[in-house]
């Protein structure tokens, strides 16, 4: 079988990844057992992320960023997935970032790419509460002007690096009589900040190095040009156009988990053997590995083809949420056929597997659940 090669690579995009996998696997990947028990990434390790140009890869040099492509960042994404680093919230920051390079003001992103860029301000997208998951119109967070600031009060939860960030996207209700115009998005630096306060690190079955937490906000005074844009009532907006950025990052993540899971699997079957032979030899081992490597493939050039139209600014929603759903639904069988060709051995958390099986689950939920990416695909038919 010849080797296949995604469409948006090149010669300068592969020595890219050979720097980022060297740093991965040298630097990162080593502090993945502490920051699992410390359920949580260190503010240093960040800083660092922000020195090698790794966290805003795609961000405009002028705004403190390295001046790639989203293509830059997919390496990134790919190669901490590659090597089992599911702690470092570079997603989410990358989000937020991303929100404030395409509808922020000159001002707003002056004050924050560089910043976020050098690792100094760690992102989080403040969206998700108590009763408003995917259901984005119905939060309860609201954002009173008050001469040349808002007042903030409000709940959230399940907020990747909830902990660790300070500088939260906040989705808050301007106006609570206009439905989904009310929305407005809040970009609140934490430091320092009245009347805010970070719940407990929520205990997950999976990601346990991932700093999911709870987030309120009691009357917390917010500088009117926190408004991300400077117009009420574009929260909604902003964030539907935005959904294609954030789910082909979470597609990409399953499909590099699967090609991760397939690749230490079949490294397994060749060397453990079973009634005097390899699991390779058995049938239904290879059987069970042609079909992951076939599904693989097809996630694959997928993923790819959702990389390159939005390279080229023409990737739709209703694709994204295809390539989302489909995507990480089968890196949940995968990850789970895998585990079982490991027998007893995958169940246990020395393995990689069993931490990939635990930390797959989740890529259902977030990012808008696979039954909402249904009924999105569904509305475009």
């Amino acid at each position: 079988m010849s080797a296949y090669r995604s469409p948006w690579l090149d010669d300068d995009l592969e020595s890219f990844r050979g720097t980022v996998r060297r740093f991965v696997g040298d630097v990162l990947a080593p502090r993945e057992p502490a920051w699992q028990a410390a359920h949580r990434v260190d503010d240093a390790s960040w800083r660092e992320m922000g020195s090698m140009g790794l966290l805003l890869c795609a961000v405009p040099e002028e705004y403190g960023g390295s001046g790639g492509t989203f293509a830059h960042d997919c390496i990134v994404f790919e190669e901490l997935a590659y090597a089992g680093v599911a702690s470092f919230g570079k997603s989410v920051h990358n989000i937020c970032a991303h929100y404030v390079e395409v509808y922020g003001t000159v001002e707003q992103k002056k004050r924050w790419l560089p910043r976020l860029a050098s690792g100094d301000l760690v992102g989080a997208i403040a969206m998700s509460e108590p009763s408003a998951g995917s259901d984005l119109q119905g939060i309860r967070t609201r954002a009173v002007r008050a001469g040349e600031a808002y007042s903030l009060s409000g709940s959230k939860t399940f907020i990747t690096n909830g902990q660790v960030a300070n500088l939260l996207m906040v989705v808050a209700k301007t106006d609570t009589a206009a439905a989904a115009k009310g929305i407005s998005l809040l970009m609140v630096e934490t430091d320092g900040l009245e009347g805010f306060r970070r719940g407990r690190t929520l205990d997950k079955i999976g990601m346990p190095g991932q700093d999911t937490s709870e987030l309120f906000f009691d009357e917390c005074r917010i500088p009117a040009e926190a408004l991300l844009g400077g117009e009420e009532g574009q929260g909604f907006a902003q964030m539907m156009d935005e959904l294609p950025y954030e789910r082909t990052i979470v597609a990409l993540y399953g499909v590099a988990v699967i090609e991760r899971a397939v690749q230490i699997t079949t490294d397994y079957a060749r060397e453990r053997k079973a009634f005097g032979k390899a699991l390779i030899e058995m049938q239904n081992t290879r059987f069970k590995l042609a079909e992951a490597k076939t599904i693989a493939h097809v996630g694959r050039v997928f993923i790819d083809s959702c990389i390159v139209r939005y390279l080229a600014g023409t990737l739709d929603t209703a694709t994204a949420s295809m390539a989302k759903w489909w995507l990480t639904d089968m890196q949940c069988q995968v990850v789970d056929e895998c585990l079982q060709l490991f027998g007893g051995y995958g169940y246990m958390r020395e393995y990689p597997i069993a931490q990939m099986y635990a930390d797959s689950r989740v890529q259902r939920i977030y990012g808008g659940t696979n039954e909402i990416m249904k009924e999105i695909i569904a509305r475009s038919l």
